[in-house]
C-alpha cells in the first residue's frame, strides 16, 4: 500500500503546486486552438474491435484513444481522420488517458491496478505504478501542472502522481493514495462509484463524478485532505456521468447511455454549477469521454450496451457550447 499524502510532505507540496494555475494550464491548448476548418472530418473511424474509452487531444491536432479491448493506444490525425495503432506491450485495457507537452500519455490501467506513463512516439512504457487493492478499477485521469490524478471506481480513493518542476516522474514511493472523506458516499460491496475527474476553475481542488451518490452527482475534493463536498448543480443528476472536461468555467459531463453531454457553468471554487445546455447528436452511441480542440468536442462511441460487441467503432465531433 502507498502512504497517504499526510506522510509525504514533498509529494504534498508538488500536488498543491498545481494551485490556481491547474485549470488554465491543463486546458490552455484547447482554449487557444483556432476553430477547426469545416473540411476536417466530423467522424473518425477506429480499428475494428477497438472498443474505445478515453480520449485526449494534443499537442497539436492529434487525438489519442484508450481501449477496453487491450492496452494499445490509437493515434488519430484530426485534419484527415487517418490514424494508426500504438502497441504498448502492457496487459489489460487502457481506459482514461491524458497527454502532455513532453510526449507522454498518462493512462488509467483498469483492473491491472496501475497508473501508466507511455511514450506517445513509440509506445514505450516509461513508468508503471501499482496502486489500490483487490477489486481496484483505475478508471480516469486529469493532468495539472503539478500532478496527475486518477480515480478508482470501486474504492474510495484517488491516486496522485506528483510531477517535478519540469514534469519529472516520481519514484513509486511518492505516489499518493488519498482516501475520500467528508460528504463522499461509496456504493456498498465494492460497487461502481467514481468515474470522470477534472479540476475546479480556480485549480485548487478536484471534481469527481460519483454515479452512486444522490442518484448521481459531482463532488469537490480537497487534494490535501481528501475532504469531499457536494457540488450544487441545481438538482441535475448524473446517474450515467462518465468523462468530465473543464474549459475555463465550463464543465462538460458525458452522460453515456443517455447519449448526451450536460454543460454546466461553474463558480470559481467549483461548489455551484448551472446547467446551460445539453448536447445531443443522432450519431452518439454511448459516448464515454470528451476532449476539446478549437470549437469542437470529440467523443468516442463505446457502444458497450450492444451484445454481442460490435466490430465498428468511431469518434464523432460536435460543436462546443461555451
Amino acid at each position: 500500500m502507498h502512504r497517504t499524502a499526510a506522510r509525504r510532505p514533498f509529494a504534498r507540496r508538488r500536488l498543491l503546486g498545481a494551485g490556481a494555475a491547474a485549470a488554465v494550464g491543463t486546458l490552455a491548448p484547447a482554449a487557444r486552438a483556432a476553430a477547426a476548418p469545416a473540411s476536417w472530418p466530423t467522424r473518425l473511424p477506429l480499428p475494428d474491435g477497438f472498443r474505445p474509452e478515453g480520449i485526449a487531444i494534443g499537442p497539436g491536432p492529434w487525438a489519442w484513444l484508450g481501449s477496453r479491448a487491450g492496452s494499445a493506444l490509437y493515434r488519430a490525425h484530426l485534419p484527415t481522420g487517418r490514424g494508426s495503432l500504438l502497441p504498448t506491450g502492457m496487459d489489460g485495457p487502457s481506459l482514461g488517458l491524458k497527454t502532455d507537452r513532453h510526449g507522454r500519455a498518462f493512462v488509467a490501467g483498469a483492473f491491472a491496478r496501475d497508473l501508466r506513463v507511455v511514450d506517445t512516439r513509440d509506445g514505450r512504457l516509461l513508468a508503471r505504478y501499482p496502486v489500490g487493492g483487490p477489486g481496484t478499477l483505475v478508471n480516469d485521469v486529469v493532468l495539472t501542472p503539478g500532478a496527475a490524478w486518477f480515480t478508482d471506481s470501486t474504492r474510495p480513493y484517488v491516486y496522485g502522481l506528483p510531477l517535478g518542476p519540469r514534469g519529472e516522474l516520481p519514484p513509486a514511493r511518492d505516489v499518493v493514495a488519498l482516501r475520500l472523506t467528508g460528504e463522499w458516499q461509496e456504493a456498498p460491496d465494492g460497487g461502481f462509484t467514481s468515474n470522470g475527474v477534472s479540476v475546479t476553475p480556480d485549480g485548487r481542488a478536484l471534481l469527481v463524478v460519483n454515479v452512486f451518490q444522490d442518484g448521481g452527482g459531482l463532488l469537490r475534493v480537497d487534494p490535501r485532505t481528501g475532504d469531499a463536498r457536494r457540488v450544487d448543480l441545481g438538482g441535475v443528476r448524473l446517474p450515467d456521468g462518465d468523462g468530465a472536461l473543464l474549459t475555463g468555467r465550463t464543465l462538460y459531463v458525458v452522460q453515456q447511455v443517455q447519449n448526451a453531454v450536460d454543460v454546466f457553468h461553474l463558480d470559481a471554487a467549483g461548489l455551484r454549477g448551472v446547467r446551460v445546455a445539453r448536447i445531443t447528436d443522432p450519431r452518439f452511441r454511448v459516448p464515454t469521454t470528451a476532449a476539446a480542440y478549437g470549437d469542437r468536442l470529440y467523443l468516442p462511441n463505446s457502444r458497450f450496451t450492444e451484445e454481442p460487441p460490435p466490430r465498428e467503432y468511431d469518434v464523432v465531433a460536435v460543436r462546443r457550447v461555451r
